[in-house]
């Protein structure tokens, strides 16, 4: 009878032990989630992008991403001096992180998580593309992708051309269509129009995404499977920023683009 007792308390310990591992592991899983969705960490993360993105331009003979305004006035400003466009950059990042300072209080940077944030966002690219199409033929709008997407960049471009263009990609469309874009239509409409919030919060995706889309073709020949595919992959990208935070769309921006521009050359 004890030893009936016993087998039996050590299976309950047993059971209260597999449950802690696992309400363990779902904490672990929820807070990685969380500290990565941080606005401050996101910010934290911007910065290597434009750094990189910014001297990239240097690099690759002032190529710039269709969206970078701030890059296009200030090489007409400074009338292409690089030394004034170094400066320009030097005060900008003082100010970005003036601004983290502030923000400091209302948010924490973990770089532990770093890592983990960046083979997230790799997984993402990896499966973005069949995500986007899946979406399109699962509403049956698949006839209207035709042959396939148009090459965003001509294929002159080098292998530092094409790293470049992504990260810009990955920066300014995420902040342009993404943060201002969608962020500022989903305020007017739940706080200046008094919309309800998920209709605000629709219409801010759509029309942010159709934007998105559009501005491709200002300097590409307009086709309908192009069109349709940046508009569902706009929609996508605002629902990871929506759900993941700024860092990992902007991230997954970039890794897309390289994936699609380097390692398949379209």
């Amino acid at each position: 009878m004890r030893r009936v007792e016993s087998l039996s308390k050590r299976t309950g310990d047993d059971k209260m032990v597999s449950m802690g591992n696992e309400q363990g592991r779902g904490g672990a899983v929820r807070g990685y989630f969380a500290a990565s969705r941080d606005p401050f960490t996101s910010a934290v993360l911007l910065v290597p992008l434009f750094v990189f993105y910014q001297l990239g331009i240097l690099a690759t003979g002032n190529l710039r991403n269709g969206v970078d305004f701030v890059t296009t006035t200030l090489f007409t400003v400074v009338n292409g001096s690089v030394s004034a466009y170094l400066v320009f950059n030097v005060v900008v990042l003082a100010g970005f992180a003036i601004a983290l300072v502030a923000l400091r209080t209302k948010g924490h940077f973990e770089a532990r998580i770093v890592p983990l944030m960046m083979l997230e966002c790799m997984a993402y690219a990896l499966v973005f593309g069949g995500v986007v199409v899946a979406l399109v033929r699962g509403l049956g709008l698949g006839g209207l992708l035709g042959v396939g997407l148009a090459a965003d960049a001509p294929g002159t471009m080098g292998l530092i051309d094409k790293v470049v263009m992504s990260a810009g990609a990955g920066l300014y469309e995420e902040i342009v269509f993404r943060l201002v874009l969608m962020g500022g239509l989903f305020w007017l409409g739940l706080k200046v129009m008094a919309m309800p919030r998920f209709v605000a919060a629709a219409l801010a995706l759509v029309i942010s995404s159709v934007v998105f889309s559009a501005v491709h073709h200002i300097s590409e020949p307009f086709t309908v499977s192009a069109f349709t595919f940046r508009l569902f992959a706009g929609a996508v990208f605002a629902g990871l920023y929506h759900t993941r935070g700024l860092a990992v769309a902007a991230y997954t921006h970039a890794f897309y683009d390289v994936w699609i521009m380097v390692f398949r050359g379209e």
